[in-house]
């Protein structure tokens, strides 16, 4: 039996839409970030291999790393099931991929008294971002 024609990209409906991107360290297997990518984020990071979002927050491309200089080099592109949600693992180039400072974004952990930081900074914000 042949094989079924496969997609050629992820379900992107049209260049505004915004799909979920994890960024995974490739060498240990911690998520750092969840962001979000639209085509044209999608394509700069196939075409150069480093990490490029959409910033919902500046209505823009976001290529990591322009700022702080904790670039991202991308491993491996991986795209789930239903083509909704892209996985990237990635050499995360720099002491950390959160702008609070720390290795990962999720550096906080849940408990029935709240929120509690389980991480240590591995750089300071300030002098980074100024």
């Amino acid at each position: 039996m042949p094989e079924p024609e496969q997609p050629t990209e992820p379900a992107f409906a049209d260049d505004q839409t915004l799909l979920p991107a994890i960024a995974q360290d490739a060498a240990t297997g911690r998520v750092l970030m969840l962001a979000y990518m639209n085509r044209e984020a999608y394509q700069e990071t196939l075409r150069t291999g480093r990490a490029v979002y959409y910033s919902r927050s500046r209505q823009g491309l976001w290529r990591k790393g322009d700022t702080s200089g904790h670039h991202q080099q991308v491993r491996r592109l991986l795209v789930d099931c239903d083509r909704d949600t892209i996985l990237l693992e990635v050499d995360q180039l720099g002491p950390g991929a959160c702008h609070n400072g720390y290795e990962s974004c999720f550096y906080r952990e849940a408990t029935a008294e709240g929120l509690r930081v389980v991480a240590e900074r591995t750089f300071d914000p300030e002098v980074t971002y100024g």
